[in-house]
């Protein structure tokens, strides 16, 4: 004889696994994790320190520094996009990474940094983004920046979401 959930218990039942499955409130599935933790990898296996790669066919391009356990990402409009063009295509990477983090055009930069180079959303980390008009430190302290939790975790699912595009940019070009 085979044991039967009630049917009056059907729903009740999924309702609790649903909830249990999605973790504590608050909680987020961060969409630049895996993408990091990719690019680490696609790069330490080329032995490359660097990558970079330009937005679609517009003046923005992103480029990444890879440490041991993190990522340097920028991203800036750039006033002479055939010079950073031809220097992605001379795999002059860090080269691409200093000129978008120092001679960008004003207020179109933003610099992530990755700390464990496991996305915004990693484990005990202290990441930092900076779009230009704001310095936010991903550390689960909102109240620490005078943030509150929604105001948090929105400004962390923001950032979150730039990152990814900006990594998923940088490892079209690393494949």
């Amino acid at each position: 004889m085979r044991n039967r959930v009630p049917s009056r218990w059907l729903l009740p039942l999924l309702v609790a696994v649903l909830l249990g499955a999605s973790g504590p409130a608050g909680a987020q599935t961060s969409m630049s994790s895996p993408l990091a933790t990719e690019l680490a990898e696609v790069l330490a296996a080329a032995n490359l320190d660097a990558m970079a790669a330009r937005d679609g066919t517009s003046d923005r391009f992103m480029a990444a520094l890879a440490f041991p356990g993190q990522l340097l990402v920028v991203s800036a409009r750039y006033e002479a996009p055939v010079y950073v063009v031809e220097k992605i295509g001379a795999q002059q990477y860090r080269d691409v990474y200093i000129d978008l983090n120092a001679a960008s055009i004003a207020n179109t930069k933003i610099l992530v940094t990755d700390v464990g180079a496991d996305g915004l959303a990693g484990g005990g980390t202290v990441d930092v983004y900076d779009d230009g008009s704001r310095v936010l430190r991903f550390d689960g302290n909102p109240g620490g920046q005078g943030l509150s939790q929604d105001d948090y975790d929105a400004a962390l699912a923001e950032a979150d979401q730039e990152y990814a595009r900006m990594l998923e940019a940088l490892l079209t070009q690393a494949r």
